[in-house]
């Protein structure tokens, strides 16, 4: 796969995880990326200087530079995935992991055939 074509992929993957965002207003860090997988190797020093003041990174100067941050950008992507899937399966499978002490309870009577009682507060005593 051409370096050109595999920096592209690894910058979709990364969009495709990133939380979303109003198509005209993208976040700093969407806009980060885009400048990060846009840039090419610099070759005068005045577009250097131009881009670097531009972006708070440094911008890969050789081809071998590029394939490293293409890499590490694909090995983040590949976190990134696995953390949206850990997260989707522990809620899957705790479904009762964001719910109050009371509803897990009342839950539990209702799995074992009871229902629980309305408890009467004292605003209805008066």
């Amino acid at each position: 796969m051409s370096a050109a074509m595999q920096a592209r992929t690894t910058y979709r993957a990364l969009l495709r995880e990133l939380p979303r965002r109003g198509l005209k207003t993208p976040s700093p860090l969407h806009q980060n990326l885009r400048g990060i997988f846009r840039s090419e190797p610099a070759t005068s020093s005045l577009q250097s200087q131009s881009q670097s003041n531009a972006l708070p990174f440094s911008i890969p100067k050789t081809d071998e530079e590029r394939t490293l941050r293409i890499q590490e950008a694909d090995q983040l992507a590949q976190y990134a995935r696995a953390q949206r899937v850990y997260c989707e399966l522990l809620e899957r499978y705790n479904p009762g992991m964001g719910m109050t002490e009371e509803e897990k309870i009342r839950l539990t009577a209702r799995r074992v055939g009871f229902d629980l009682p309305e408890l009467h507060t004292a605003e209805g005593k008066e």
